[in-house]
């Protein structure tokens, strides 16, 4: 019996081994999921965090994706790891965010470990929007815009453009006044209108025209050589002509000048014509032994008109003038021809050579530093200028800016509710939202002990900037300490800013210094327009120039 139950038993806790490792192997491939905060502002980032147990050589892919269920996916960070014997733990964090309030569900993500599917919690957040005391904060007018000196916005393919479009132009330009058109330069001066007609069917035939199918065409030019022939040959009004008066006209001066032109060749000519005016007209489609057989037939009229007509006795000193005359306008010609071969060279040499200065500074020197030389950079000025060292309110901001503050009047600015419980308030500013640059500083003091939270200050910012035409305001929240150890709060990130003068916008990028001290605020805010590397100098030298002191009571 004892040896009954110990076998029972052996059996047993080989089975609990068995599900022991199935159960271990299982749960070290789920994937935990986890938000920093379930509850968040509009445009406030949610942190998702994914993490998974595996083993060394496993192979696991994290989902991709520009959006999370209805959130926005803002940042996907490097992935951590962290090993423990022989697992690792890998951990994925992705930045979420939503600009609508409400309740949302991040839906359960595909984690695909070694192949395999694994997916993710979902988790519910709730995007809550930015609360209003309408009672205690009335809208107000923005404020005017301090005039500043203007940058131009253009950027690097911009100015690609115009410098194609200006070295294009100015070889068209070039190229127009110094080439004059092919048609002018290649013009072939005939003797004969014989010569003229014979020199045209042939043209005519090189242009295979019936091989590409457009007989249309062919018995247009066809009919219209020959009737340009008998116009000058015979000074008859044949373009103008229908096919009927055409060949009674002919009848007319044959007989009358009594050319040898048999009815047959009159006849085989009018038949011609009339189908030229059946393939223009009607659509016909004559075969290709007709075609052929036309163009015999108009061959032939051409040269027995030309036969027919009386024998002229060549004037030889008229024909030496002639002759004369075309060798000096060939000459003429060949001579303008090397005189604009010669300026189209100069003019090649001077393209190339522009081309190649502007390619080389751009390499020596950078595009941006291309860029700013031909149209300007506001930062740049500013950056290189001379700085100013200033205090400004109560507590007092020491800090360095390349202009001097200007004073705003903080009760066009603030509510009367709000400007109420204040003791004392200082703000100054320079450059705008609209610019490449905007520096703000101010401080209050309150009449009354307050207690000051910073997350409703950074609400009261949002606001503000939305009623100047900013969106999409994105930002993020960290401790920060002056170089003496005054301790605050810095907000950062990007909002796009609308003109609504002119209907443009600009993405900026700004730094948010906050203090509270003797019962008071302090305020410093830097913006310049996202990618630009001067903005993004001053910015750093402007707050690291900020230090605090404590008014005196």
């Amino acid at each position: 019996m004892p040896n009954r139950l110990s076998s029972i038993n052996n059996q047993m806790n080989f089975k609990l081994y068995i599900l022991f490792l199935f159960t271990t192997t299982l749960f070290a491939q789920k994937v935990s999921t986890s938000i920093d905060h379930p509850k968040k502002k509009i445009g406030a980032e949610f942190q998702l965090t994914l993490k998974t147990s595996v083993r060394k050589n496993d192979k696991v892919i994290f989902p991709k994706a520009k959006n999370f269920g209805p959130l926005e996916v803002i940042e996907s960070y490097p992935v951590d790891s962290i090993k423990t014997n022989d697992r690792v733990d890998l951990v994925k964090k992705y930045g979420l965010t939503q600009f609508d309030s409400g309740t949302y569900v991040i839906p359960r993500m595909l984690v695909l470990i070694n192949g395999k599917p694994e997916y993710s919690d979902s988790i519910k957040v709730e995007v809550n929007d930015v609360k209003v005391d309408t009672l205690r904060q009335k809208m107000y007018d923005i404020k005017n815009i301090i005039p500043v000196a203007t940058e131009s916005p253009w950027g690097f393919y911009l100015l690609l453009l115009l410098g194609a479009l200006g070295l294009g132009g100015l070889g068209y330009w070039l190229y127009k006044k110094y080439m004059p058109q092919k048609r002018e330069e290649e013009t072939i001066t005939y003797k004969t209108p014989i010569e003229k007609a014979t020199s045209l069917l042939q043209q005519l035939e090189r242009k295979e025209l019936i091989q590409r199918g457009e007989v249309k065409s062919y018995y247009s030019e066809l009919t219209q050589i020959a009737r340009n022939y008998i116009e000058e040959e015979i000074q008859i009004p044949a373009m103008e002509s229908t096919t009927s008066e055409l060949i009674v006209a002919l009848r007319t001066v044959a007989r009358q000048k009594k050319l040898k032109l048999t009815n047959e060749t009159l006849e085989n000519l009018e038949k011609v014509l009339q189908k030229a005016d059946l393939v223009k007209f009607a659509k016909e489609k004559p075969l290709d032994f007709e075609i052929e057989e036309d163009k015999k037939r108009i061959t032939s009229t051409i040269v027995t008109i030309h036969k027919a007509l009386p024998e002229e006795v060549e004037d030889t000193d008229a024909l030496e003038a002639w002759n004369a005359q075309q060798q000096e306008a060939l000459r003429l010609l060949q001579l303008k021809k090397a005189k604009q071969k010669k300026r189209i060279t100069q003019i090649r040499l001077v393209f190339a050579v522009l081309v190649l200065a502007l390619s080389t500074l751009v390499y020596a020197k950078g595009f941006d530093y291309v860029k700013d030389a031909i149209f300007g950079n506001e930062a740049k000025a500013l950056l290189e200028g001379e700085w100013i060292l200033s205090d400004y309110g109560n507590p007092s901001i020491t800090i360095e800016t390349p202009e001097v503050l200007q004073r705003i009047d903080a009760t066009k600015n603030v509510p009367k509710e709000t400007y109420a419980i204040l003791k004392e308030m200082q703000m100054f500013e320079f450059g705008d939202l609209n610019h490449a640059l905007y520096i703000a500083v101010s401080t209050k003091k309150f009449k009354e002990t307050t207690d000051i939270n910073f997350d409703t200050v950074l609400e009261g910012f949002t606001k503000n900037w939305e009623q100047k035409g900013a969106q999409n305001i994105l930002f993020k929240q960290e401790t920060y300490n002056t170089t003496k150890g005054v301790s605050g709060v810095k907000a950062f990130g990007t909002m796009t800013v609308l003109n609504k003068e002119n209907n443009s916008s600009q993405k900026m990028y700004y730094e948010l210094l906050l203090f509270k001290q003797d019962g008071g605020l302090q305020q410093i805010m830097v913006a310049h327009r996202e990618g630009d590397a001067f903005g993004k100098k001053i910015l750093e030298r402007v707050i690291n120039s900020v230090e605090l002191k404590i008014s005196q009571q």
